[in-house]
């Protein structure tokens, strides 16, 4: 996986959708010619690779290029990863994601697993779910950079009332965005997108097991629609 990330402006979802049409461009006449990334997204794909791009207006962005890695062919590789059932639990996580699409997949997938998932949209959303959700609420999944409320001011607001609640991070950005900006301090949890969903079941385990993971998951899927 190749990372490239930028503190610019940002882009807002209407410019995401269409950064990878041939001349669309959002410089002026003459500056640009709307090819550049078009053209980066025929290489990768040719490659048989895939590009991902996360951006918030106002934080930058983060484009993610992953490439074949090993020689056997892509589908042995996914079958020897669907051979093993995905981790499960009885809890109840409340999750947080401003994308509707993301929101509606890990909760399916979640609830799947045997969890009791709440989801809200934003961390105002989360923290009125919190606070009318009448039994206990064992993880907090949230986005980091979100409208309104980050999901670290979120998830000091919601540990004051509810002890012993656990948090797991995720983003778009890379872990060394995250932390080496302080957004995140060290040793918290994090998850970073795009990652595969049943390496998000495995790190939720782990966190509410009490396990010792690894500091920071690092994201890694061959497979877009079991991904986010």
């Amino acid at each position: 996986m190749l990372t490239v990330t930028d503190t610019g402006v940002g882009m807002d979802a209407q410019t995401q959708a269409r950064i990878f049409e041939p001349f669309f461009t959002t410089k002026e006449a003459g500056r640009g010619t709307g090819l550049g990334l078009a053209t980066v997204y025929g290489v990768v794909k040719q490659s048989g690779g895939y590009i991902w791009v996360y951006s918030e207006p106002g934080h930058g962005t983060t484009f993610k290029v992953y490439l074949p890695r090993v020689a056997a062919s892509a589908e042995n590789t996914a079958a020897e990863k669907n051979s093993s059932a995905p981790a499960s639990g009885t809890e109840t996580i409340l999750f947080v994601e401003d994308e509707q699409g993301v929101r509606e997949l890990v909760r399916e997938y979640l609830s799947g697993c045997g969890y009791s998932v709440l989801e809200a949209s934003d961390g105002i959303q989360a923290l009125e779910m919190a606070a009318m959700h009448p039994g206990a609420i064992q993880l907090l999944i949230t986005d980091v950079v979100m409208p309104r409320l980050s999901g670290r001011e979120l998830a000091t607001q919601i540990a004051s009332s509810r002890r012993g609640l656990k948090v797991l991070y995720i983003s778009g950005y890379t872990d060394d965005s995250v932390f080496r900006h302080g957004v995140l301090e060290g040793g918290m949890e994090f998850l970073q997108k795009p990652f595969n969903l049943k390496a998000l079941a495995q790190k939720i385990r782990e966190i509410l097991d009490g396990a010792t993971p690894t500091p920071v998951l690092r994201g890694h899927s061959k497979n877009e629609r079991d991904s986010i």
